[in-house]
């Protein structure tokens, strides 16, 4: 009998409208357009999606939003902040700041010559990787950050991503860059204004120089009909100070992807996550620290609180490589389950190829305490009450090493909109 060969389906046969302007130089999205073209789509068989199906999004009908709309409002978390907003792929002028301070070079890709553009996005993996492919060919648009040497940015810089409409597939090339013995920070921001079955596909390229220091908040509360999947891509060179903080609030699907390469001495990496979800949500965050030379330390605490039919996933992997001796890595995820129809799938990993190094991993998932909830209720609190504060205080662990108030804030403020939860 003769074998029947079955093609499989290449990620560039999907029935999506993929026109429009955009900006990566020509020979870099012919490259990403060849990927997707002898590339299927990861499966469950695929062992970094094995936990993570995105059929729904290859099945979606999405298109490219080929002219920019318009809307009204302030869509910032502070007054005090350097605002750059993107509406479905697009830059808004109108919603964005128009000054910023000296030292700093900001601006969208769209806005800039197209010389500064074309040597953009070369840094990052295509082969096999479709939704990075996806990107580099199709990106509309995106924010350019430079900060000069010894700069210390003292307005955080807020990059605030909107949905609007039904079945926009947004594309967003951001690249941040640190220059030596400077500081920024920055809070990015994923928001649907009567937007809905949306795709957000947004990377970040981010360089810091060294004896920079670089923080990122980032905050994911679009409607939970729609899809996301960020990756960040982070380099940080000798005595370096990297942190970075994601808090999933909503969404009906979200990937996460986190590679750090520490490629100075004496950095320092920090790594925070928090995702509450309930539904028929799924988050599946996705860390990779490679530490590869020595004197660094990296530490890492992702909890989750899981409601409903809701699916989380976490797979952090520490490296260490031969040289990089003296080595402090820690990793830790926990979970809580509110349901029995809940799910987590978690697999912390260290990788160590040296032998003078500290390094641990951890993940716990269980249920309440129904004592330490019989204890509460005794004191005079109702079940729904002793219930919300135990949950409270342990996702409170990873929202108290946000240092900026005004997404802390706004964390609370959805907790309470959407989960009735009031932490103190």
């Amino acid at each position: 009998m003769q074998m029947q060969t079955i093609e499989k389906e290449s990620a560039a046969s999907v029935n999506w409208q993929l026109k429009g302007t955009f900006l990566l130089n020509p020979e870099l999205r012919q490259k990403a357009l060849e990927v997707l073209e002898h590339t299927p789509f990861p499966t469950t068989k695929t062992e970094a999606w094995k936990y993570t199906r995105v059929a729904k999004i290859k099945n979606s009908n999405l298109a490219i939003q080929e002219n920019p709309v318009t809307l009204t409002g302030n869509f910032g978390l502070s007054t005090e902040s350097i605002q750059y907003v993107f509406i479905n792929g697009h830059f808004s002028e109108t919603l964005s700041s128009k000054t910023y301070p000296d030292g700093l070079k900001i601006g969208a890709l769209s806005q800039m010559d197209d010389a500064e553009v074309r040597v953009m996005g070369g840094n990052v993996l295509l082969d096999g990787e479709v939704f990075s492919s996806i990107n580099t060919a199709y990106a509309t648009d995106g924010l350019y950050v430079h900060v000069s040497a010894k700069m210390q940015i003292e307005p955080v810089i807020e990059i605030i991503q909107i949905n609007t409409d039904q079945h926009m597939l947004s594309n967003l090339r951001h690249v941040l860059v640190a220059e030596a013995f400077s500081e920024v920070k920055f809070v990015q921001r994923s928001i649907s204004v009567n937007g809905s079955d949306n795709f957000t596909n947004v990377i970040s390229e981010i360089h810091i120089g060294k004896n920079a220091k670089l923080t990122m908040d980032k905050l994911q509360e679009e409607n939970e009909t729609c899809f996301q999947i960020s990756t960040e891509l982070v380099n940080q060179h000798q005595d370096s100070n990297f942190t970075i903080n994601t808090v999933t609030l909503n969404g009906l699907l979200v990937r996460n992807n986190l590679t750090i390469e520490v490629d100075g001495q004496n950095c320092e990496t920090h790594l925070n996550g928090a995702y509450i979800l309930n539904g028929n949500q799924h988050v599946d965050n996705h860390t990779v620290v490679d530490h590869k030379v020595a004197n660094c330390e990296s530490n890492e605490l992702y909890k989750g609180v899981i409601d409903g039919k809701a699916t989380a996933v976490f797979n952090g992997k520490v490296y260490v490589r031969k040289d990089a001796q003296k080595i402090n890595a820690f990793q830790s995820n926990a979970n809580v389950l509110l349901s029995d129809d809940a799910t987590i799938n978690s697999k912390p990993e260290l990788e160590i190829y040296a032998d003078d190094v500290k390094c641990s991993h951890g993940s716990t998932t269980g249920q309440l305490d129904e004592e330490a909830v019989f204890y509460l209720r005794a004191r005079g609190l109702s079940e729904a009450s002793a219930r919300q504060l135990m949950v409270g205080a342990f996702i409170e662990d990873v929202i108290q090493k946000i240092e900026n108030e005004a997404v802390t804030d706004r964390i609370h403020e959805i907790l309470k909109e959407r989960f009735n939860w009031v932490i103190e």
